[in-house]
């Protein structure tokens, strides 16, 4: 029964239902025979399902009810015939929360006017998303951004993993709904989701366009918030250079630390990102600076194996023997981060959560390597030449 609803079989349907097949039956990845012929579009088996007392309310699969599901795929003949046979248009279930949301993430404008012209609520939200309007904002679907604001959505409402529907729209690159939301009196300082206000979302999704938009309608260079602290820091963890750039000639602060990770000199350090290592250092940032779990920004680097930027590190003056962090020294940070133990491993400077830079090779098996990495042989060199 379900797999004939889904492949759309009407007289395998008819007949399997004069054989007494129970057309409530749950099972598969969609839930029902109703769902699955809603998700395929098959309107006269959903027509003949629900003749046959289909229930409209059930739940099941990904989607949640018939209706969520419809609404996905934008089926408004579909949609029309469950809201015909009393389905309820706020009911929540599924991947994604109502019917509302579902056709709003699949972008289909026709099934949102359709569901907002029966009462279908703008302001519900889902744990994941937030509204509605946030669902819109992160895909990028302008015209019904403009509708779900015509009917009185919330621009400022917090929700979901985003914070607010500016920030989504940040998050997704999609600089018409930025602009939009702005001229609609969006605020450009709020804080909420994950990722802290507008600015740090796009600093750290890479898209340079909307932090010049958001810098011009006067977001704040220096705010804190999210996971990645600043909105430098978040271009940095991104590797995003030309953003990186554009911040610092904004005036951003490039001491400000985040307290778990440190300095962005230090983010741009152990994921390897030389370019922007150069700006930051360019910019003023402190080579010797300490903070986070890394340490300083040799410890960063050393712990990501990324020889360039250790030996732009070292020619900038960085102190091979600062302990700090949660990896002690360099040669700590890189041996735990398997990047070898050269030299005999003749460093036993006790600091970190791993003791020595021998007993935290040990313990990944470095011992047993015959190959000595480069960037410790580095560090080695430079320290044989103070002593």
């Amino acid at each position: 029964m379900y797999y004939a609803s889904f492949g759309g079989l009407v007289n395998a349907v008819e007949y399997l239902l004069s054989q007494g097949a129970d057309v409530h039956a749950q099972g598969g990845r969609y839930g029902t025979a109703l769902h699955a012929a809603s998700l395929r579009g098959h309107d006269k088996i959903v027509e003949l399902l629900l003749s046959k007392g289909a229930d409209v309310h059930a739940q099941g699969g990904n989607y949640g009810t018939a209706l969520q599901v419809a609404s996905t795929r934008g089926y408004d003949n579909i949609v029309e015939l469950l809201l015909s046979k009393g389905v309820d248009i706020h009911a929540q279930g599924g991947i994604y929360g109502t019917a509302l949301h579902a056709a709003s993430v699949g972008g289909h404008n026709k099934t949102v006017e359709l569901l907002l012209s029966k009462g279908a609520d703008v302001h519900a939200q889902d744990g994941n998303s937030g509204t509605v309007l946030h669902a819109a904002s992160a895909r990028g679907h302008d015209k019904i951004v403009e509708l779900l604001l015509s009917k009185g959505a919330d621009i400022h409402a917090q929700g979901g993993n985003y914070g607010t529907a500016l920030d989504a729209a940040s998050l997704g690159g999609n600089y018409k709904i930025v602009e939009l939301l702005l001229s609609k009196g969006a605020d450009v300082h709020a804080q909420g989701g994950n990722y802290g206000a507008a600015l740090q979302v796009a600093s750290g999704g890479g898209h340079d366009n909307i932090v010049e938009l958001l810098l011009s309608k006067g977001a704040d260079i220096h705010a804190q918030g999210g996971i990645y602290g600043t909105a430098l820091y978040a271009a940095s963890v991104g590797g995003h250079d030309k953003i990186v750039e554009l911040l610092l000639s904004k005036g951003a602060d490039v001491h400000a630390q985040d307290g778990n990770s440190g300095t962005a000199l230090d983010a741009a350090s152990v994921r390897g990102y030389d370019k922007i290592v150069e700006l930051l250092l360019s910019g003023g940032a402190d080579i010797h600076a300490q903070g986070g779990i890394y340490g300083t920004a040799l410890d960063a680097a050393s712990l990501g194996g990324n020889d360039k930027i250790i030996e732009l590190l070292l020619s900038k003056g960085a102190d091979v023997h600062a302990q700090c962090g949660h990896y002690g020294t360099a040669f700590d940070a890189a041996s735990l981060g398997g990047h070898g133990i050269s030299k005999g491993a003749k460093f036993h400077a006790q600091d970190g959560i791993h003791d020595t830079a021998l007993k935290a090779a040990s313990r990944r098996g470095q011992e047993r390597r015959e190959q000595i990495g480069r960037l410790l042989s580095k560090l080695v060199d430079s320290f044989d030449r103070e002593i």
